[in-house]
């Protein structure tokens, strides 16, 4: 009886909740509960930390070398888009990169923007087969808990900021990662290529550099909301989460530089998100 009052309880605060979503986005794919984004999520770590290394077991890792190529730089080609169309859609064409408030209107840019951030959403479940090639290629020692909650977390989280806030200064730190991702797996598919082309890789070593900066760029810009008067931003909520992850990773960046640089213990692969990913 209990539980049933609790469920109950708990379908009536939903229920009342999503009555503030974004209409515009009514009907999308994925977006009319965050539960079939959870089950994706669910079955991805089920997956990737369980599931995945008890088949590949007994079994030769699988060489993927042209299928990881192609997806690399279809990533680039996907980021390089995005990229252009957050620019497009408010970051090049009115926003101050202070307290810019969300757009909730029908215009051609609002729209854009809505269109935009969904794109970047379910482009975080394309990058779920960063960690499913690792795991058919058995190297499950770079599947670790940091990876798969960078992977996890991301497409969760940007379902409510799709669904209640798509735009506005929440969406730098989008931006940010799509420029950044442009260089990141630009790097990684010239590796899959093979020993061949690692002659052009010399701007390796700037790589963990160029991720540092994405960090602190994130964190000063999504902290001026604490220095700002009156900024009207509808989700401060958001702001909050966006800066507790910036931080939190700019605390993991800064630690692994100071291990791989400061301390001559530079890893030997290139590191993702605190994972080295070996192509």
């Amino acid at each position: 009886m209990a539980f049933s009052n609790l469920t109950s309880k708990a379908i009536l605060l939903y229920d009342e909740w999503i009555k503030d979503a974004d209409p515009r986005l009514e009907g999308w794919p994925l977006m009319s509960s965050p539960f079939p984004t959870t089950f994706i999520i669910g079955t991805y770590i089920y997956f990737v930390t369980s599931l995945g290394p008890k088949l590949m077991e007994n079994k030769k890792p699988f060489e993927l070398r042209q299928i990881m190529t192609f997806y690399n730089f279809s990533v680039v080609a996907l980021s390089l888009y995005m990229t252009y169309e957050f620019l497009m859609s408010g970051w090049a064409t009115g926003y101050s990169f202070r307290c810019d408030i969300v757009d909730y209107s029908r215009s051609p840019t609002a729209l854009r923007m809505v269109r935009t951030c969904w794109l970047y959403f379910f482009s975080k479940f394309i990058e779920l087969l960063d960690t499913i090639f690792f795991v058919l290629r058995k190297k499950n020692n770079q599947v670790t808990f940091l990876h798969v909650f960078h992977h996890s977390i991301m497409p969760w989280t940007w379902w409510f900021g799709v669904k209640f806030a798509a735009g506005g200064l929440g969406t730098f730190h989008a931006l940010l990662n799509c420029i950044v991702h442009v260089v990141m797996y630009t790097y990684y598919g010239i590796c899959s290529l093979g020993p061949a082309y690692h002659k052009y890789l010399w701007w390796k070593k700037y790589m963990t550099t160029i991720q540092l900066v994405q960090f602190i760029m994130i964190t000063v810009h999504i902290g001026q909301i604490y220095i700002m008067d009156d900024c009207p931003y509808q989700y401060p909520i958001f702001m909050f989460i966006i800066w507790l992850y910036g931080s939190m990773f700019l605390v993991l960046f800064l630690h692994f530089w100071y291990h791989a640089y400061t301390k001559g213990q530079r890893l030997p692969k290139m590191a993702k998100n605190g994972i080295s990913k070996d192509q």
